[in-house]
């Protein structure tokens, strides 16, 4: 298993589930700071039809191409049904952001040998690595 921060160097394009509209949320914040630093930003939310520049999905198995990340932004209780569809587009990772564990969601994604990270920002992991996929 890779580590949070292996997880985001290796990552180029980040599916980000319960992507929000609202500035004042977590859930466009945070897309939106890890699209400034380079990560191409591909938002799953059922009721919107563009963020961050960028079509909106309304779930994984709708975007048309692979993505290397599944980033949730979801309550626990919704994170398995989450992690079994990101199981299934082959994402290679998936993400529960800060506050968001699921012991279930965690089971799933090791079973079917996917790199996971619970209770943790990517923007916190993002900065203390360093990184940047900027040119």
């Amino acid at each position: 298993m890779r580590s949070a921060q292996q997880i985001l160097a290796d990552s180029a394009v980040i599916a980000v589930v319960g992507a929000s509209r609202d500035p004042r949320k977590a859930a466009h914040s945070v897309p939106l700071q890890m699209q400034r630093y380079g990560w191409r930003i591909i938002p799953v939310n059922p009721t919107a039809d563009e963020l961050f520049g960028e079509p909106v999905y309304r779930s994984l198995s709708d975007i048309p191409h692979p993505v290397d990340l599944v980033d949730v932004f979801r309550p626990a209780d919704d994170a398995v049904e989450v992690v079994r569809e990101a199981v299934a587009i082959g994402a290679p990772a998936v993400w529960l952001q800060l506050g968001i564990v699921s012991a279930e969601a965690r089971r799933i994604a090791r079973e079917a040998g996917v790199d996971y990270v619970e209770d943790r920002c990517l923007i916190v992991e993002r900065a203390a690595a360093g990184l940047t996929r900027l040119a």
